[in-house]
């Protein structure tokens, strides 16, 4: 970052630390920088050649943890750069420089890709957080949908499904299966 902007001290000013903040901070010192910036530089274009400069590696690389940690696309990381003060400045950003594009964070995780870095990274921080008795895993989102469905007592005999299962949300629960989809399963509309 190069100057403090009048947006970043007033965003310093503030006295609440959100567990965002918390866990970037963390990140910041738990995190073996220099050690992951040296593994990817040999692969990284370098700056002074003809056409768009790059963006600084360190940049593009928190980049890249922050769309890990979070789970951001290209797209919502772009906006988030721009609308959450704590994420551009992890990111060591400045509002008056310009943010790099969805395009620019898809051909740098490309980049990570093609040269097999993405699970040298990986490897190099859980090497580095298991000195320090952590670990960091690769891990599985699960997206759950709540849909309305009576309670499971409301049927022929009675009595409670073992299958279905409930969930509060707000004030008011909800009854429902667990949904599996296999994308490979093919729905046949003619049955025979």
């Amino acid at each position: 970052m190069t100057q403090l902007t009048f947006g970043d001290a007033e965003y310093a000013g503030k006295r609440k630390q959100t567990r965002r903040k918390e866990f970037l901070a963390k990140m910041e010192q738990v995190v073996p920088w220099n050690a992951l910036l040296k593994l990817i530089a040999p692969h990284y274009p370098k700056s002074g050649r003809p056409g768009r400069q790059p963006y600084a590696l360190e940049t593009m690389l928190r980049i890249h943890f922050l769309q890990q940690w979070y789970a951001l696309s290209d797209p919502v990381m772009e906006e988030a750069l721009y609308e959450i003060a704590s994420l551009h400045q992890f990111a060591r950003l400045s509002l008056l420089e310009a943010i790099p594009d969805e395009t620019t964070m898809m051909h740098f995780r490309h980049l990570l890709e093609c040269h097999g870095l993405a699970a040298k990274l990986l490897s190099a921080v859980n090497a580095d957080l298991s000195r320090r008795g952590l670990l960091l895993r690769q891990g599985t989102m699960v997206d759950a949908t709540i849909v309305h469905s009576p309670s499971s007592t409301k049927n022929s005999t009675g009595t409670r499904d073992l299958k279905m299962h409930q969930a509060k949300k707000g004030n008011q629960w909800f009854f429902g299966l667990e949904a599996k989809f296999n994308r490979n399963e093919h729905v046949n509309n003619n049955p025979p």
